[in-house]
């Protein structure tokens, strides 16, 4: 399927292919740069023209309507604005931030009180953003502010109505959830009350309609996981990353996903090991046991970067493995977490689809 004449004709001359940010039924979404009457500038770019011709109608629909959620939040500083909207085809701003569930702000009280303030402008200005339980919908800006994206199942209402003011208490409710799982001690005994308090459709939906929509996005769809690898990051690469690690040579391994223009979804192996050749053996290895595809790439690090814990940082990996590297320096802690990240960089593997975001990255 192809873009309308005039939203190719707009994006010929005025887009800049950057990275493949996601790519499922619904939409292609990638990041790049955008020239707008102020002068170019970082940009994301949602196009239906690579949709299938059974779920087009349903894109075309949720097109529509963060089509009109973005062009009503415009100036309200909660988001991404519309740069410019087509009819299959749209671009935003880039917000300089990283997903809840990458940036992880433990104890952050002031990132909370700004999505607090976020909600409310939405408020005032009618909007629901209807998919807030998701992490990867809230953003940690480089400034420390909260940020919404993804405006696709957002409602807007001229009028506040009943159905608005329970669509905006689910909005604030699922917030106080992300703040239990961050700042659980700041929350107020008036945010633990709603907490506690579902409302009545909420109810109804996780007894009715989530169990539908569970068995359509994850049969039908194939979601499964808040990072986009679907059933590959879920079901194969737990065995993928047992595989390699029978090897005697891996200390250990991380597998994260990746958007890949080819596959549609790619895995992204990172192994941590002394030897440099082992990247061969161990694809041969994965190929022979005739288990899930392997990754289509596998990276040979001295060190792995952990947390406090011990645990491996994937959050970081995934970035790296998504050439959003311009991202990862506002979450790097300590000289030594620079050491492991100029290491991981200088011998990475994907570099088919990348784009200069990473001008910023320290070199030393």
């Amino acid at each position: 399927m192809n873009l309308p004449k005039d939203d190719a004709a707009v994006l010929s001359a005025r887009w800049t292919e950057g990275v493949l940010l996601k790519r499922d039924v619904f939409s292609t979404v990638e990041r790049g740069r955008f020239r707008a009457d102020s002068g170019e500038v970082d940009a994301v770019l949602r196009r239906l023209d690579e949709v299938p011709w059974w779920s087009f109608l349903l894109a075309r629909h949720l097109f529509a309507r963060e089509k009109h959620a973005l062009a009503l939040a415009k100036g309200l500083n909660v988001g991404p604005e519309l740069l410019w909207a087509g009819r299959r085809a749209l671009a935003r701003g880039f917000v300089d931030g990283v997903a809840l569930h990458l940036a992880k702000p433990h104890g952050d009280l002031a990132y909370f009180r700004s999505a607090k303030a976020a909600l409310r402008r939405l408020r005032r200005a009618g909007i629901c953003h209807n998919d807030l339980a998701k992490e990867q919908n809230w953003l940690v800006g480089r400034d420390g502010r909260a940020y919404v994206t993804d405006f696709q199942l957002a409602a807007c209402f001229n009028r506040r109505g009943r159905l608005y003011r329970v669509l905006a208490y689910e909005d604030l409710r699922h917030l106080l959830k992300h703040k239990r799982s961050y700042a659980p001690e700041a929350l107020t005994p008036r945010e633990r009350k709603i907490l506690a308090k579902k409302s009545f459709a909420a109810s109804l939906w996780l007894a009715t309609g989530k169990k539908v929509y569970r068995t359509i996005t994850r049969g039908l769809f194939n979601f499964t996981d808040r990072e986009g690898g679907g059933r590959r990051l879920v079901n194969d690469a737990p065995v993928l990353a047992a595989l390699i690690r029978k090897n005697p040579a891996v200390r250990d391994t991380a597998i994260v996903a990746f958007a890949d223009r080819r596959s549609g979804v790619g895995l992204y192996a990172f192994v941590e090991a002394d030897q440099a050749a082992l990247e061969g053996q161990l694809r041969n290895e994965l190929t022979a046991a005739k288990g899930p595809k392997p990754p289509e790439h596998i990276q040979i690090v001295h060190a792995l970067p952990r947390d406090s814990s011990g645990k491996p940082r994937t959050e970081i990996l995934q970035l790296v493995a998504m050439n959003q590297l311009d991202l990862i320096e506002p979450m790097m802690k300590n000289d030594q977490d620079r050491a492991f990240l100029k290491d991981i960089l200088e011998q990475r593997k994907n570099l088919r689809d990348r784009f200069n975001f990473e001008a910023d990255l320290p070199t030393s």
